[in-house]
This record gives structure tokens, C-alpha cells and sequence, in this order.
């Protein structure tokens, strides 16, 4: 071949697994163009569909197969062609959920939604570029002349146009798995999230009715009620992990309940401060249980891409909780009705209880103890709506792997510390990550949902109404803040929450020595609780989530979680005598706390947003570097066809509008 060709074919070879931009010599292109640029349209989507759909998907492009994959309890069908060679095959759209299963933490954290998209992205990209290289290999290998280099310029000029179609096509089909959503899966939900509701309850319901539950009691003894839930709750977060190892996801969240049952039945029926303590601590334990234990099971049964909404939800149930029970709050919160507001826990925990039949076991639990687990493989095909054996086996596959490479070698606590603090890298992310939740308990949020009542008093008229207020804010604060996560940083929303709060701190305290109006200081109060939920409410789990490797997650969340419900059971009980001490200037040290977690997020935070694209994309042609794309050829001219079929079809629609 002359040189010139050859430096031609190179060029072509080199262009294919770029990412330049692309060259619109044509009104297709121009049509390719604006489908990219949108290419979650309706219309955009409609297109692939008919283009690729109809050939059978992602498997129409190609396969990729993976040798030398050694992984204990992999079903022998993941690892054999269908016609019996040995080897790991998969399509391109198998290939992407397998690394969410791998990178995608198995757990449901509120606002993980931007992470499990970014890598959806990223393998797309990566997926789309193999396609594409092959694509010019084969073009390369098949034609020998001067022409076919022609040819192959002139194709070159839709190549980042045909790169994002495939591309686009891939994320179709790996965001499909959030809109699968079965009745057991519902159920279990449901289930989790009314757990979290109870928790969320009985972190609001002392609120209102201290003027009334024995009245004699004297503030030592209810800032011991109300904080014996905090003491509960390190307790219970430690013994969900390991009944939710022993007994399984579903064993340990029927204990949950029969624990919230208990605790509700002696608080409902506590004949004395004491026995209202006993019963604090009890729930305590059984919502520190429920904190630990419904993220990994709603994270073990949901697939990867709604985890992160899974979060969200159970979220949205513990503050909506709150709201409640400050609700039921006003016909209830009396001398002869108190004990109705106490009744919500055992009631809720009843049905619940009724409704275990309907709940599944985790299947990751189940292959972890056993690979071969048929009871596993019905629960997988229950969960996924999946039809066919070998879809069942594929995805009991990529709950192998993702567990494989998720797991944690050390087998103790300490060894697992000890490992992380030696990495320069891994130790500023736990510091962060402890500093923040630190921060985060002796800002004074949970002081606000404990004590709002009794801190209005004299302020307003009706100090039920401003708790309310503020409950409500919460509320539509823990939605807002969906939309702020996907377009900014997680150290900039810090700044803004740490700031915001602080600020408001210093509004409260000039409204109650009397400089504002007793008005600003409920203004000030939601927009407290509003900046709160802005950033320093979720990222320092989202920390935990997004930025440690998957085999930390599990230790860096437990060790997150002693320190916050440390932080929580201090701030219960200290309020009170805080407030009876510096009165008008309560929020003076949560202003000089916010203070530091500014400077601190400012000066020493590391941007924890997450790696960007492009070290993603490195990353995943890394640990890919074994995987070896092989297109499938029988339907790639039909795939051209198509393609240019609705590029075609686009370019009269777009005629048809000039005239």
C-alpha cells in the first residue's frame, strides 16, 4: 500500500477512537447533529428505537468478551457462549450494568442519582467508541484501495454523529431499569420507607406536647426522654449490621419493626417519665437499626440506577415524619389526648407486620451464602419483571461481580481503618467525611425539630404553628435540592449551606435580643432548616457514597453513622440548659460552629463531587483493558440502513416544515 494511504488509514483509525468533533458536510449530519443535542427528546428516542430496536438493541452492535474472568460463584452461563466455547460474552448494554453493579454502591443514598448517571454516560461513550473502532477496522480490513480510503474519509465525517446515536442508544436501554419497577419491589419500598417514616415521627413527635405529657416533670427529665433516642440509636446501628448479616435483609427488618412496636406500645402506655425514657431509648435503637438496614436492602433489591431515587424517598419519608407528627400535633398535643400522638408507632408498626408476607429476601444476601441459590434466582426474576432463564443468570451474574468487587478483603473493622488511614488519599476523604457529620449534629438542626415549640414560645402566638412552618420548609427544602445536585459541586453547596446557616444563625440571635421584629426569627428559622438541606444535610453521606472505593463504603457509612447519632444525643440533651443559660444568644454557638465548617469546606475540603468524565472514562478503560469488542457484523449493514433510513426521514420532515 503507498505511504500516503497508509498514513490516510491511520488517520482514519485514530479519528474513529477519538473524540474530535465532528465534521457536517450534510443536512443528515445537521439532522445527527441536533438529534445529539437532544437526545433525550421524545423524538430522538423514537428514532433509535426504530433504528436499533428492531434488530434486537445494543446486541445488534457487537459483544464483548472477557477472558480469564475468575470470580467464585459466576453461573456458568455468564461465562459460555450459546454455542458452548468458553468465555465471558456480553452485550454492550449487559457490559454497562455490570459496571454499575461494580461501581454503584448497594445503597440507597439520597441524591446518588448524578453519580449512577455519570457512569452510565461514561460507559456509553466508552461502549460507543469500540463500536466505532471497530467499525473501521472492519472497514479497514475489507477494502484495499484508493477509493475504499475515499470512502472511508467521506464516512469519517459522521463518525462523532454515528458515536453519539450509538451512544444514546446505549443509555436508552441502561436507563430502562428505572422504569421496571414490580409490585415486590413496591413492597418493599413501602415497607423501608415507612420505617424511615417512624423514625422521622418520633424525631418530632416530643416537640409539642412537653407542656403536657406529666407536667411535673422537670427539664432534666425530659431532656432525658428526648435524647434517650439518640442513645438508642448508635446501638441499634451497630446490631443492624450484624442481624442484617446473620438473619438476612428481610429477618432484620421484621426485627426492626417488633423493636418499633415494643418501643411505641411502652411509650404509648409509659406510666411515668421513666418508663417514657426506657421506651425513647427502645425506638432510638429500632430507628439507628433502621437507618443502617434500609439503605443496603432497598440498595441490594433495586437495580443500580435507582438507588440514588430510592434515597430520595426514604428521605422524603423520614422529614415528612416530622411534618406529621408536628400535624397530628394540634388536636392532640393535650392533657387527655397525648397518648394518641404516641399510638401513630406501634399502630404503623402493625401494619407493617402484616404486610411482611409480600416482602422479599435480598438476593445479594442469598448468593452470598450461596451462588447456587434457586431461591435467589426466583427473587431476581420477581425484582426484575425478567421472563427467560438466561436473563435471570446474566443479572444473578452482575450481582456477583458487583458484590466481588465490592467486597472487603480484611475481614475486621480495624484492618479496614488501619487500611484506609495508610492512603493519603482515602484518609482526607474520612476526615471530611467525620468532620461533616460533626458538623453537621452541632450546627443545631436536630435542637430545631426537638425543641422548636418551647424556643417560639413568647415569639409568636402560636409556637405549634412556627414548628409546623418550619416542618414544612423541610420538606419542600429536601425537594428542591434534587435540582441543585445534578448542576453544582458538592463543596460549593457546602459553602452555600454552611454560609446560609450561619447567616441565619446571626438573624435569630438580633431578632431575640430585640433588634428585628419576633417575625424574622421564624423567617430566619426556615431559612436555617432551608440551607441545611441544601448541603450540609445530605453530602456528608453523599461523601461516603460517591467518593470511597466500594469496598470502604460499608465502614466509612458505620463509622459515619456512630459519630452523627454521637453528635444528635448530645445536642438533645444539652439544648435545654443551653437555652436556659444564654437565652436570646442560643444560636451563638451553632453560628461559631458553622463558622468553622465554612473555613473548613473553604481551606481543606477536597471538591467531592467525584472524579470527572474523563478520569471515569480512564478508569473504565482500565479495569476494561481485558475486554475484547467483537461487532457483529450480520446486522451492521442492516444497522447502517436504518440509520440513514431515519436521518433520511428527518431531512424531509425538516424540508417539508421550510415549505
Amino acid at each position: 500500500m503507498p505511504q500516503s494511504n497508509e498514513e490516510e488509514r491511520q488517520s482514519l483509525l485514530q479519528r474513529a477512537a477519538s473524540d474530535a468533533r465532528p465534521s457536517y458536510s450534510s443536512s443528515s449530519s445537521r439532522h445527527a447533529r441536533s438529534m445529539s443535542h437532544d437526545n433525550n427528546s421524545l423524538l430522538s428516542r423514537a428514532g433509535r428505537s426504530h433504528s436499533i430496536g428492531a434488530l434486537g438493541g445494543t446486541s445488534s452492535l457487537g459483544t464483548f468478551s472477557i477472558p480469564d474472568l475468575q470470580v467464585a460463584g459466576l453461573p456458568k452461563s455468564y461465562s459460555v457462549a450459546a454455542n458452548g466455547s468458553p468465555g465471558y460474552f456480553l452485550t454492550p448494554t449487559e457490559l454497562g450494568r455490570l459496571e454499575l453493579y461494580k461501581e454503584v454502591p448497594f445503597q440507597a443514598v439520597h441524591g446518588l442519582q448524578k453519580h449512577e448517571r455519570s457512569i452510565s454516560e461514561t460507559f456509553a461513550q466508552y461502549a460507543a467508541s469500540q463500536s466505532d473502532l471497530a467499525a473501521y477496522k472492519s472497514m479497514e480490513d475489507g477494502h484495499n484501495n484508493n477509493n475504499s480510503i475515499s470512502n472511508g474519509k467521506e464516512s469519517n465525517n459522521n463518525n462523532t454523529d454515528r458515536r453519539s446515536f450509538t451512544s444514546a442508544t446505549i443509555m436508552d436501554e441502561l436507563e430502562f431499569d428505572a422504569s421496571v419497577v414490580t409490585m415486590p419491589l413496591v413492597c418493599a419500598v413501602l415497607c423501608a420507607s415507612a420505617c424511615q417514616f417512624i423514625g422521622g415521627y418520633n424525631l418530632g413527635v416530643m416537640n409539642a406536647p412537653a407542656a403536657v405529657v406529666f407536667p411535673s416533670h422537670t427539664t432534666l427529665e425530659w431532656s432525658l426522654a428526648v435524647s434517650a433516642f439518640c442513645l438508642g440509636g448508635p446501638f441499634g446501628a451497630v446490631a443492624g449490621g450484624i442481624l442484617a448479616d446473620s438473619r438476612g435483609r428481610r429477618g432484620a427488618l421484621l426485627l426492626c419493626t417488633w423493636t418499633f412496636l415494643i418501643g411505641g406500645l411502652l411509650q404509648t402506655l409509659a406510666l411515668n417519665m421513666v418508663m417514657m425514657t426506657i421506651s425513647r431509648f427502645i425506638i432510638g435503637f429500632a430507628s439507628g437499626f433502621s437507618s443502617v438496614l434500609v439503605p443496603i436492602y432497598l440498595g441490594e433489591l433495586a437495580p443500580p440506577t435507582l438507588r440514588g431515587m430510592l434515597g430520595t424517598l426514604t428521605q422524603f419519608a423520614m422529614v415528612i415524619g416530622i411534618l406529621v407528627a408536628n400535624l397530628l400535633a394540634f388536636p392532640f398535643a393535650n392533657e387527655k389526648q397525648w397518648r394518641l400522638l404516641f399510638a401513630v408507632t406501634p399502630v404503623l408498626s402493625v401494619i407493617l407486620l402484616l404486610l411482611a408476607p409480600f416482602l422479599l429476601e435480598s438476593p445479594r444476601w442469598l448468593l452470598g451464602r450461596d451462588p447456587k441459590s434457586i431461591k435467589a434466582r426466583y427473587i431476581v426474576k420477581r425484582l426484575r419483571g425478567l421472563r427467560y432463564d438466561h436473563e435471570v443468570e446474566t443479572e444473578v451474574g452482575h450481582f456477583v461481580m458487583g458484590s466481588s468487587a465490592q467486597n472487603q478483603e480484611m475481614k475486621s473493622t480495624t484492618e479496614v481503618l488501619k487500611d484506609m488511614w495508610k492512603r493519603p488519599k482515602i484518609r482526607t476523604l474520612l476526615i471530611s467525611a467525620l468532620v461533616l457529620q460533626v458538623g453537621q449534629q452541632f450546627s443545631g438542626v436536630n435542637a430545631v425539630f426537638y425543641y422548636s415549640t418551647a424556643f417560639f414560645e413568647g415569639v409568636i402566638d402560636n409556637p405549634l404553628v412556627g414548628t409546623t412552618i418550619v416542618s414544612a420548609i423541610n420538606v419542600l427544602a429536601t425537594f428542591a435540592v434534587l435540582f441543585l445536585m445534578d448542576s453544582c459541586g458538592r463543596k460549593t453547596l457546602l459553602l452555600w449551606s454552611s454560609g446560609g446557616m450561619f447567616l441565619s444563625c446571626l438573624v435569630i440571635v438580633f431578632a431575640l435580643l430585640g433588634y428585628l421584629g419576633n417575625i424574622w426569627s421564624l423567617f430566619a428559622l426556615c431559612s436555617y432548616v432551608s440551607f441545611f438541606e441544601f448541603g450540609l444535610g445530605p453530602i456528608p453521606w453523599l461523601i461516603v457514597a460517591e467518593m470511597f472505593e466500594g469496598k470502604y463504603v460499608a465502614t466509612a457509612m458505620s463509622l459515619s453513622c456512630q459519630v452523627n447519632w454521637a453528635g444528635n444525643f448530645i445536642i438533645g440533651f444539652i439544648f435545654p440548659y443551653v437555652t436556659a443559660y444564654l437565652g436570646p444568644y442560643t444560636f451563638a454557638p451553632f453560628a461559631a460552629i458553622l463558622g468553622g465548617v465554612f473555613m473548613f469546606s473553604w481551606t481543606a475540603l477536597p471538591e467531592t463531587q467525584g472524579i470527572t468524565p474523563e478520569q471515569l472514562l480512564e478508569n473504565m478503560t482500565r479495569s476494561l483493558s481485558q475486554a475484547v469488542y467483537e461487532p457483529n457484523r450480520d446486522s451492521a449493514n442492516q444497522l447502517d440502513e436504518e440509520w440513514h433510513k431515519a436521518m433520511e426521514q428527518l431531512q424531509q420532515e425538516e424540508d417539508q416544515e421550510r415549505q
